[in-house]
């Protein structure tokens, strides 16, 4: 027989909803429990987090868990810039061992192009604060002995941007300790609750409708990622986002091959090795828009055509399995937070593609700095929706090349 103590409690509470909350957050993934956890740090606690699965069952459980600043805009660096320094602390933050490994990373350049690309990168995140610089291959050798340079072969890889501070979590654990600590300072959790319905009077939002019941609020935020589309559908807004499958893959467990993440977007694969083993592989999002994730034997030899051009030491690893998550793309590849014109009371924490993991801690704080001063900050005012209709895109595309569309 298990013998189960009495101490052990529930990392987190739930219970029948009130009738009426402060906030209401839609989505228990990490972008939605880092806005509920800074928010009651601060003093606003009467929030409930609705999710249609279980708590951290959407993009946050099909992660490759990657976090990095060395992005390309002058928008997008400073943001990555912050939310890397939360996870720094996070753990000590939270009480929590999210498994925070910094472990660096590298960006492979095979041409001239790719090179310019890497350089302007590499000089903007020095501006901006960001640790980032061109290396060349003699130097990516000591950091990755078991790469294949590519001497005399297709797609020679002649230098590299070396990004130190990057790293990797365990995307489970940052999860569960947003939900632990925001549930101990007082946020309601409140798993398998769908919202199916939104409650209006004319253009102030008012509540929610659920699977418990109606539930009023003064304010919503919308964090459901690839499904963000469709629960905005429900009020009659469209936004500018498509949802494509992204799949990934992880070996066996071997032995130590690889010190950092590697990615390299002229072959569209992404590698990296975790503590325990094994060899995280992903690459660019499926050529087709769907709500589908199931994984497709296709992407599977893609992924291992790509990864084994780079590292052909693991020609004879196995693989262990294979997992599919949904992408919610906006046309600049940046993502969409702030209030909604229109729709008072609203808030989006949206459109985040294939790099919403890493912005998480910096996602929640600002959208609760947005929430409890009713002013847009710095950080996120250049990814206001608003943006599509006022031409002022982002374009952060070159920045995630590894992941982009074919």
């Amino acid at each position: 027989m298990r013998f189960i103590s009495p101490e052990i409690k529930n990392m987190w509470s739930s219970s029948q909803p009130n009738d009426k909350y402060d906030v209401i957050i839609i989505g228990a993934g990490v972008h939605g429990l880092s806005t509920a956890y800074y928010l009651a740090r601060n003093g606003i606690n009467n929030v409930a987090v609705f999710d249609k699965g279980y708590v951290g069952g959407g993009a946050s459980a099909r992660s490759t868990a990657i976090i990095r600043a060395n992005y390309l805009t002058a928008e997008g660096i400073p943001f990555f810039r912050e939310s890397l320094k939360l996870y720094e602390d996070l753990s000590k933050e939270l009480s929590f061992n999210i498994l925070f490994n910094q472990m660096g990373r590298l960006d492979l350049g095979h041409s001239e192009s790719d090179i310019f690309n890497l350089n302007l990168r590499s000089e903007f995140n020095q501006a901006l604060g960001v640790e980032s610089k061109i290396i060349s291959p003699e130097e990516i050798l000591e950091i990755e002995p078991k790469l294949d340079l590519r001497i005399g072969k297709p797609h020679p890889v002649i230098a590299a941007l070396y990004h130190p501070p990057a790293g990797t979590a365990r995307h489970d654990a940052v999860v569960w300790g947003y939900a632990r600590e925001a549930s101990k300072l007082g946020v309601k959790i409140f798993p398998f609750t769908e919202v199916n319905g939104f409650v209006l009077s004319g253009q102030r939002v008012q509540g929610v409708k659920t699977t418990k019941g109606q539930i009023l609020a003064d304010n919503i935020v919308s964090a459901t990622a690839a499904w963000s589309s469709s629960v905005m559908s429900l009020m009659d807004i469209t936004l500018p986002i498509s949802t494509y499958p992204l799949q990934a893959m992880v070996t066996e467990p071997l032995k130590p091959i690889l010190s950092a993440t590697i990615s390299s977007p002229k072959l569209h694969a992404y590698a990296y090795q975790t503590d325990r083993g094994e060899i995280v592989i992903g690459g660019p999002v499926d050529p087709y828009s769907t709500f589908s994730q199931k994984s497709t034997l296709f992407m599977l030899e893609e992924l291992s055509t790509f990864v084994l051009e780079l590292l052909p030491c693991l020609r004879d690893a196995n693989i262990l399995r294979q997992w599919t998550g949904l992408c919610d793309m906006t046309p600049d590849y940046a993502p969409v937070m702030g209030f909604v014109e229109g729709a008072k009371g609203l808030i989006l924490n949206c459109g985040w593609g294939t790099w919403g993991f890493k912005a998480a801690p910096i996602s929640g704080k600002t959208t609760a700095e947005l929430i409890m001063n009713h002013k847009v900050p710095d950080l996120i005012k250049p990814f206001s929706l608003s943006r599509f209709e006022d031409g002022e895109l982002v374009n952060e595309k070159a920045s995630a090349t590894a992941a982009a569309l074919h």
